[in-house]
């Protein structure tokens, strides 16, 4: 009795051991990250940085002569950063490995893959249980678990398929109310459709937001129906419209002519 005894005690070492060994591997990254806030700037050239606390998001910063600013947004040390691309791919930044924010930072191809030609569509801090609206400039898009987006490597993930001169235009995060989608073509163009009509997918071209006898879609986002439909005007103001009889159709229509005082850039933001 007493040597099976012994046996299942070296046995029961040995499981503890490598339960152990396991309980380590399973340990997030997070965790071993002491949590700060930061900011995180990059530049129109794509330099990146990140400066300690959170400073205002309109303050005036420096940047590389012939460059300027492009993203600013509040983060923490513990968060991943989405870097999404006119390919079609995501690129995923550990935002504890962005350097200081005491000189101009560093390019950020230098941390992922992202091929020169390739233009930074969006960058956003990750936020697990959010879902993103993509789509293309041939104005093919879906929505797609934030998630589903995550790339395990530098090389990026690709998510929305495009091809030829066809290039990822919008990466919008939807608000948890929105159930409406609005698209504006470079033709100036609104549709409004309800959000229920666009499938929720992992990758892929999308279904037509809208249809276009001549150039492709500007800019697209989701909102709340009950508040309405806001831009910021010509001026810098936040305008809303409440009323959106006149663009009110089914998904892949062509819309109608934007509404006065609409910016000239095509965007709503």
């Amino acid at each position: 009795m007493r040597k099976q005894f012994g046996k299942a005690t070296e046995a029961g070492k040995r499981r503890s051991t490598f339960a152990e060994a396991g309980a380590v591997e399973e340990v997030p990254l997070e965790a071993m990250i002491e949590r700060e806030p930061i900011t995180v700037v990059c530049s129109q050239m794509g330099w990146i940085r990140a400066m300690k606390g959170h400073i205002a998001l309109d303050s005036e910063l420096k940047y590389k002569d012939g460059d300027a600013g492009r993203f600013v947004l509040h983060a923490e040390t513990t968060d991943k950063l989405l870097l999404f691309g006119n390919n079609g791919r995501f690129y995923t930044i550990a935002a504890t490995n962005l350097p200081g924010g005491r000189g101009m930072g560093e390019p950020v191809r230098l941390m992922v893959d992202v091929p020169n030609e390739v233009e930074i569509v969006d960058l956003m801090v990750h936020r697990p249980g959010a879902k993103l609206l993509l789509a293309s400039s041939a104005g093919d898009g879906f929505v797609v678990p934030e998630a589903d987006v995550l790339a395990q490597t530098r090389a990026g993930k690709q998510v929305l398929n495009v091809r030829g001169d066809v290039k990822a235009r919008v990466c919008k995060r939807l608000a948890e109310a929105d159930d409406n989608v609005a698209c504006v073509g470079e033709n100036r163009k609104v549709l409004v459709f309800s959000l229920s009509e666009l499938p929720e997918m992992g990758r892929g071209k999308g279904v037509r937001l809208q249809k276009y006898k001549d150039g492709g879609l500007s800019d697209a986002r989701t909102f709340n129906r009950a508040e309405g439909l806001s831009w910021k005007d010509p001026a810098g103001r936040t305008r809303t419209e409440t009323d959106l009889t006149e663009w009110d159709g089914k998904r892949a229509g062509t819309g109608r002519m934007a509404p006065r005082g609409f910016p000239r850039n095509n965007r709503f933001t």
